[in-house]
């Protein structure tokens, strides 16, 4: 994906992108391209400060402002810790060697939307749950889980309500519309 979108001329300001997808592979490729990164690296991410012997970066020091460090196999980057409210510490890094705190900080509520709304459209569409193999309906069901989605959020936004709160209300009215007038009867079983 990342070779076809340099193919197509692309020259986006950064590349973001979760900690799952941090490899080395990865951070080379978007290296040969030309691409500035930004990704978070999981605590126990090996790094080396210096010549010292790598070691998990939640290990390492890392200053306010970020520090620089080697990632083992790749090239010198620059490591941002955020504590978290709960005290969780998220570490960032990358290639952008002078990237301000303000810079990242966007950079990372960029990440931040791109998460929230992947996470929105699974739990609202099921997206990802479609089993059919042809191409056609594949596109077809993506193509409709989006609109969906997009009415969703339309919806969200206008009452100020959540996404939660959204599929319980049209559960919600639906079984009740169901439950005044019952199209389907169920039957006992029969006893042998």
């Amino acid at each position: 994906m990342i070779r076809l979108a340099y193919s197509w001329g692309y020259r986006p300001k950064c590349v973001l992108f979760d900690g799952w997808y941090s490899s080395l592979d990865s951070l080379k490729l978007l290296g040969t391209c030309g691409w500035t990164w930004l990704t978070r690296l999981k605590s126990n991410h090996l790094v080396r400060v210096d010549q010292q012997m790598p070691k998990a970066v939640k290990d390492t020091p890392i200053a306010a402002t970020g520090t620089q460090v080697w990632l083992p196999g790749y090239r010198l980057v620059k490591v941002l810790g955020i504590v978290a409210t709960d005290g969780d510490i998220a570490y960032w890094a990358t290639n952008a060697l002078e990237m301000s705190d303000l810079s990242r900080l966007q950079f990372a509520e960029f990440s931040w939307a791109i998460e929230h709304y992947h996470r929105g459209i699974k739990q609202c569409t099921g997206i990802e749950r479609y089993q059919c193999r042809s191409t056609k309906a594949q596109q077809n069901h993506i193509g409709l889980a989006l609109r969906t989605f997009l009415r969703v959020e339309a919806h969200c936004f206008a009452r100020g309500i959540s996404w939660m709160e959204a599929n319980t209300t049209i559960i919600r009215d639906a079984v009740r519309a169901y439950l005044a007038r019952p199209r389907i009867g169920f039957r006992r079983p029969h006893k042998a």
